[in-house]
C-alpha cells in the first residue's frame, strides 16, 4: 500500500497486485481479503483509504493446492520427498483476468503444475475432484491400511498380493463410484480420468509415501467431505448403485473409530491403557492381525507418536485415535461416535449398529448426508431414503464382520476374486450386503432368495455371546433368505422334454387352482366343456380377467401370479394390468427356442434358490417313455429323477402286465423287478413315488387293520375293482395333471408286486419310496384336473404297518388333510425310516404352512423338511418359495426366542445349521442313513 501510494503502478492488465493464497481452505483468496479489511479497519490510521486500495487495486485470487509431501527418514523433517509434480499442483481462479500475462503460456503452466481457471465453477470442479478423487480415495485405502498395520502408502508401490488387492480396490471405488458420481453431478469424464491417472501415479511413486496413521486423523469427518459427496450423488442417480467398495471404505472407517475391548481385541493391558488415553482425550484401537509380521509392515516393537498426542505400538496391536464426532441416538441423546460404538460389549449382528452408523452418516459433522432424508416430492423422499437404508445395511454388514475379527484383508480379497457373494467383484452393489431388510419381516411380503452376505467362517456366525433377542428375527429372516433348497417334489420337467415342460403365463393362468377358482363364479354360458374346448391362450384370458380384473388377486393362486411376474421385472406391467405385455416378455424367450427357454428356466432357478428340484417320472406313461428310451435325454443337474410306481403300491395287475409286455418283458414277478431294476438305471432316481387316496387301507378281511398276522395273498382284486384303479398308458400330450394324478394307489400291503417287487428292488438299491397320501381324485370330473382334490380324513394306519413290516426300507410321507398332520408328526417320531416333507396342494397356504410347521418344530425339532413346491409350471417355483419361506420364517423366529427365553444361548452358526436341516438337509440326511 505504502509502495503504490506514490506513482509506482502495477504492470498487470488491470494494473493489479495479485495475491495468491496457498491455504488448503475453501474460498481461500475471499477468506485472507476478509481478515485483512478487517484489520486494516481496526489498525490503520487511514483505514478508509486503505480499504479503498485493496477493493480497487488488490485480487484477492481463490486457489486451491495439491502439494503435501512427507520428509525423508531420518532427516528430522527437514528433507521433503521428491515427487512428482502433480499436473494441478496449483490451480488459480483469475475471474477478472489480473494475474501477468506470463503466466497464460500453457507450457509454463505445465512445467510448473499450474492450472488458469477463469469461471469460478471450474475452480470448484477442480476442488471436487481433489477431494473426491485424491483425498477421498487415500482416505478410503488409509483406514484399512493402517488396521493392517501397513504404516505408510509407499506400501502400494511393492509387488506384494496385498499391494495389489488394494490397488484393484481403490481403482473400483473410483470406476464404479466416483467416476460416475462425478459426470452425474456435471464434472467432465475426460478431467475426472485425467485427475485420477494422476493421482494414481503418485500413490505408486516411492518418493511420495504418507504415514497411513497421520492420514486417519479426522477420519470422520474426511469420510464426510470426501466420500459424502459421491454418496450423496449416487444416492440421487437412477443410471448408478452405491456399491461394495464404497460400502466398505466407511466401514473401515468406523472400525478405525472403534475402541479396542477386552471381547473384542487381544490388547495387552487394556483397561489401563484406555484409562490413560482417556485422561488425554483420545480413544484405543486395536490392529488388525491379517498380515502382522510381514516384511512390508515395517513391524517394531516400538511405541510410535504419528501426530500430536496420538501413538501407535504394531508388535503389541495398539493404536490410538481422537474423535468428537457427535452423533445423535434417539433415546440417549448426543454422544461421541466411539462412545455410541463402544456401547456393545461385544461383536453384534449387523442389524445391531444400524442405528449408530445412520446417525453418524445423517449428522453434519459426521457423513453429511442429512439431506438424503428429504426429496422434492415424497416419492423422491421414499427412493432417496430407501437407498439411504440399503447402503447403512451394507456398512453394517462389513463393519460387522470386521469387529467381530474377520480379516480386511481376506474381505478385500473375496471383493477381488469375485468368490462368495461378490459377483461383481468390488462394484457388487449394496443390496447383495444387506441381511436385514425390515419391510420384509413380517411374513407377509414374499421372502426372495438371496445369497447371504456372511460366509460360515465368519467370526459373526460364532459370536461368542450368541444372539441377543433383538437380532434374532434379523437373523432367522436373513438365514432363511439366503438358504437354497432341495425341491424334495415338484412335476416339473427339464426343457429337453419339449412340451412336457410348462412355463409362461398362460400356463401359470390355466394353473388348475385357478381354474377352479374362475369356475366358482364363471358365466353359466361357459362350462367346463366349451372351456377346455378353448385354446389355452382363450382360457388365460378369461382368468386374467375374470381373477385379476374383474376381481382383486388375494387369493394364495392369484397372489402368487403376481410375486412370480414382480419377482421377474415385469411389476410396470403388473401395475398396468398389460397382459399383452407380459406375453411379450415371454416370447422373448419363445422367439430363441430351446436356448431361451434353458435361459428362463435357469433364471427361475436363481430367483427362486433351488439347488435342485425332483421330478416326478412315469415309467407307465408313454408320452414321458420316448424322453428316456430307447436313449435317454441328458438334462441339467438341477432336476433330479423320482420313479412314479403307483401300480406297483397297488397291486395293479392288469397295467403292469400291459407296461410289461409293452416294453418285451414277460409277466412274472422277475420280470416286474428287471423292469424296475432297468428304469431305475435309466432314470437314476432318487426315491420311488406314489400317490394315495385317503382312504387307503387294507380291509380286515383281507388280513389288514392290525400289523400281526399279515401274509400275501396274491393281487388285490377289491382294490382293482376301485375307481381310477387303472391307468391310461397310452399318454398325453403334456404334463398336466391327468399325466401324473390319474394314477391312484390303493396300497395293498399283501400284493405280490409290493412285496417281491417294489420292496426287494427298494432295498437292494437303497432306494425310499415317497408316498404322498389323502387325495380324493375327480371330485367334479367335469373340471379335469381342477376337479381333483377333496380333502379327507386318511387313515395313517397303513403307513405305519409299512415302516413296521418293512424297517429296512425309507418311507418320505406327506398328507394332504390338515386333519393328519398331528398324526404323521407322531408317526414320525416312533419310526426312523419315516420322514415327513412338505404342505402338500390344499396346505400349501401361509396360513396352514404357518400351523403346520409350529407343530412339526415342537414335535421333531429340525428332523423334517419344511417345505416342497409341488410346483407343475417353472415360474411357480418363484412363488411358491418366496411364499413358504416368508411363513416359515416367521414361525422358527418365534420357536427361537422361545428358545432364548428358556435359557438357550443361539448363534448365527445354528441357525443357519436348522435352516438348511428344514430346506434340504434333513432330507439327505434321510437319504444318507443307514438302516
Amino acid at each position: 500500500y505504502k509502495v503504490f501510494e506514490g506513482n509506482m503502478k502495477c504492470t498487470n492488465p488491470n494494473g493489479k497486485v495479485c495475491v495468491i493464497n496457498t491455504d488448503n481452505v475453501p474460498n481461500n483468496g475471499d477468506v485472507i481479503r476478509g481478515h485483512v479489511l478487517e484489520n486494516a479497519m481496526k489498525y490503520e490510521t487511514k483505514g478508509e483509504d486503505f480499504v479503498e486500495f485493496v477493493s480497487s487495486k488488490v485480487s484477492f485470487l481463490n486457489s486451491m493446492v495439491d502439494r503435501i509431501t512427507s520428509s525423508r527418514p531420518d532427516s528430522n523433517g527437514l528433507v521433503p520427498l521428491c515427487e512428482p509434480l502433480p499436473k494441478k499442483a496449483l490451480v488459480i481462479c483469475d475471474q477478472g483476468k489480473d494475474l501477468p500475462l506470463w503466466m497464460d503460456d500453457k507450457d509454463i503452466q505445465s512445467r510448473f503444475g499450474v492450472k488458469i481457471r477463469h469461471d469460478p465453477k471450474d475452480l470448484e470442479f477442480d476442488i471436487a475432484l481433489k477431494l473426491r478423487v485424491a483425498n477421498g480415495t487415500h482416505t478410503a485405502v488409509s483406514h484399512s491400511m493402517a488396521l493392517l498395520s501397513l504404516i505408510n502408502t509407499e506400501a502400494l508401490c511393492s509387488s506384494s498380493s496385498s499391494a495389489g488387492v488394494l490397488l484393484n480396490y481403490l481403482d473400483s471405488l473410483y470406476q464404479s463410484q466416483i467416476l460416475p458420481a462425478a459426470v452425474n453431478d456435471g464434472i467432465s469424464a475426460e478431467e475426472t480420468n485425467a485427475t485420477w491417472d494422476d493421482w494414481r501415479q503418485r500413490l505408486r511413486h516411492p518418493h511420495f509415501g504418507l504415514s497411513t496413521f497421520f492420514i486417519t486423523q479426522n477420519g470422520a469427518a474426511k469420510c464426510g467431505i470426501r466420500l459424502g459427496p459421491t454418496i450423496k450423488s449416487l444416492v440421487s442417480s437412477t443410471d448408478h448403485q452405491l456399491s461394495a467398495s464404497m460400502a466398505f471404505a466407511v466401514a473401515a472407517i468406523l472400525r478405525f473409530l472403534t475402541p479396542a475391548s477386552p471381547t473384542n481385541s487381544s490388547v495387552s493391558n487394556l483397561s489401563q491403557r484406555s484409562c490413560d488415553a482417556k485422561q488425554r482425550g483420545v480413544y484405543v484401537g486395536w490392529l488388525n492381525t491379517d498380515i502382522k509380521g510381514n516384511d512390508e509392515t515395517n513391524s517394531t516393537s516400538d511405541t510410535v507418536t504419528y501426530a500430536d498426542g496420538l501413538r501407535y505400538n504394531l508388535s503389541e496391536g495398539w493404536y490410538e485415535f481422537r474423535c468428537d464426532c457427535p452423533i445423535t441416538r434417539t433415546t440417549k441423546g448426543d454422544v461421541t461416535l466411539p462412545e455410541a460404538l463402544s456401547k456393545f460389549n461385544s461383536p453384534r449382528q449387523p442389524c445391531s449398529y444400524e442405528e449408530v452408523i445412520r446417525s453418524y452418516l445423517i449428522h453434519s459433522q459426521g457423513g453429511g448426508l442429512q439431506s438424503l432424508q428429504e426429496g422434492e416430492n415424497e416419492e423422491e423422499e421414499m427412493s432417496r431414503i430407501t437407498k439411504l437404508d440399503t447402503f447403512v445395511g451394507a456398512v453394517a454388514t462389513l463393519y460387522a464382520r470386521m469387529v467381530s475379527g474377520d480379516s480386511i484383508l481376506h474381505m478385500l480379497e473375496e471383493m477381488n476374486k469375485r468368490e462368495f457373494i461378490y459377483t461383481d467383484g468390488f462394484a457388487t452393489t449394496c443390496m447383495s450386503l444387506v441381511t436385514n431388510i425390515v419391510a420384509e419381516q413380517d411374513g407377509m411380503k414374499p421372502l426372495h432368495y438371496r445369497p447371504n452376505p456372511i460366509p460360515n467362517t465368519s467370526g459373526l456366525m460364532t459370536a461368542e455371546n450368541g444372539l441377543h433377542e433383538r437380532e434374532v428375527l434379523s437373523v432367522v429372516f436373513s438365514e432363511v433368505q439366503s438358504q437354497q433348497v432341495i425341491d424334495l417334489h415338484t412335476h416339473l420337467l427339464p426343457p429337453s422334454h419339449g412340451a412336457l415342460c410348462l412355463w409362461g403365463i398362460d400356463e401359470l393362468l390355466t394353473y388348475h387352482y385357478l381354474v377352479a377358482e374362475y369356475f366358482i363364479t364363471a358365466p353359466a354360458n361357459i362350462s367346463p366343456e366349451s372351456f377346455y374346448k378353448m385354446s389355452k391362450k382363450e382360457q388365460a384370458d378369461l382368468i386374467w380377467d375374470a381373477l385379476f380384473i374383474q376381481r382383486s388377486p388375494i387369493s394364495e393362486a392369484t397372489r402368487g401370479v403376481l410375486t412370480t411376474l414382480v419377482a421377474l421385472g415385469l411389476e410396470v406391467h403388473v401395475k398396468a394390468r398389460d397382459l399383452k405385455s407380459i406375453r411379450s416378455y415371454y416370447g422373448s424367450f419363445r422367439d430363441q427356442d430351446l436356448k431361451g427357454i434353458e435361459a428362463f428356466v435357469e433364471k427361475v432357478y436363481q430367483i427362486s434358490g433351488v439347488k435342485y428340484a425332483i421330478m416326478t417320472n412315469i415309467p407307465f406313461d408313454a408320452t414321458e417313455t420316448q424322453h428316456w428310451r430307447p436313449k435317454r435325454k441328458e438334462y441339467p443337474a438341477t432336476f433330479k429323477s423320482a420313479l412314479r410306481v403307483d401300480p406297483l403300491l397297488a397291486g395293479d395287475k392288469e397295467t403292469i402286465e400291459i407296461a410289461l409286455k409293452a416294453s418285451g418283458y414277460g409277466t412274472s414277478l422277475a420280470d416286474a423287478r428287471q423292469y424296475l431294476h432297468d428304469w431305475c438305471d435309466t432314470m437314476r432316481p432318487e426315491y420311488m413315488m406314489a400317490s394315495t387316496p385317503h382312504n387307503f387301507y387294507l380291509p380286515p378281511s383281507e388280513g389288514g387293520g392290525s400289523l400281526a398276522g399279515i401274509k400275501k395273498i396274491g393281487v388285490n382284486e377289491s382294490a382293482l375293482k376301485t375307481p381310477f384303479a387303472f391307468t391310461d398308458v397310452s399318454g398325453n400330450e403334456c404334463n398336466d395333471c391327468e399325466a401324473t394324478e390319474n394314477i391312484p394307489s390303493m396300497i395293498n400291503e399283501n400284493s405280490d408286486f409290493l412285496t417281491d417287487v417294489l420292496m426287494p428292488v427298494c432295498q437292494e438299491r437303497n432306494l425310499p419310496i415317497a408316498l404322498k397320501i389323502g387325495a380324493h381324485r375327480a371330485v367334479n370330473p367335469g373340471l379335469l384336473s381342477a376337479g381333483d382334490g377333496m380333502v379327507a380324513f386318511a387313515d395313517a394306519g397303513s403307513l405305519a404297518r409299512l415302516c413296521s413290516k418293512f424297517p429296512n426300507v425309507r418311507f418320505l410321507a406327506t398328507f394332504l388333510s390338515r386333519a393328519n398332520q398331528h398324526e404323521a408328526c407322531v408317526l414320525a417320531s416312533k419310526f426312523r425310516n419315516l420322514h415327513i416333507y412338505g404342505c402338500w396342494w390344499f396346505c400349501n397356504n401361509p396360513s396352514i404352512i404357518n400351523e403346520i410347521t409350529q407343530m412339526r418344530i415342537e414335535m421333531l425339532g429340525t428332523a423334517f423338511t419344511a417345505q416342497h413346491s409341488d410346483a407343475r409350471v417353472m415360474d411357480q417355483l418363484i412363488y411358491k418359495w418366496a411364499h413358504s419361506r416368508a411363513a416359515i420364517a416367521k414361525v422358527l423366529t418365534g420357536e427361537y426366542q422361545k428358545a432364548i427365553a428358556s435359557g438357550w444361548k443361539l448363534s448365527r452358526e445354528e441357525v443357519r445349521r436348522d435352516v438348511w436341516n428344514m430346506f434340504g438337509g434333513s432330507y439327505e440326511d434321510f437319504m444318507n442313513k443307514v438302516l
